[in-house]
């Protein structure tokens, strides 16, 4: 799992780009998302490719909490990256595919 967050909201992304758990707007909050303590059925933001994953790789950018996940398939590789936008009144959650 790795990390995200603005300083009061967190989330947790998995090594396949999905976010297993969220909080918001603080720490302390009810999750959103909760997959990491009780699996899909209880919540999960997962974008993937349609086909088959061959490896991921998920590396912070330096001296960031924003997180890019390498996807390669057959087909070609997609980079998905999530980040918390810091100092806006509401925590939001970004997420780019490209």
């Amino acid at each position: 799992m790795h990390l995200i967050g603005d300083g009061e909201s967190t989330a947790l992304v998995d090594r396949h780009g999905s976010i297993d758990w969220l909080c918001r707007p603080a720490f302390d909050s009810d999750t959103c998302f909760v997959a990491l303590f009780g699996g899909p059925k209880s919540g999960r933001w997962r974008v993937a490719p349609q086909e088959r994953l061959i490896k991921s790789t998920c590396r912070y950018r330096d001296g960031t909490l924003i997180l890019d996940t390498t996807l390669d398939t057959e087909a070609g590789d997609v980079v998905l990256t999530d980040w918390m936008v810091r100092g806006v009144a509401d925590p939001v959650l970004m997420r780019r595919l490209r």
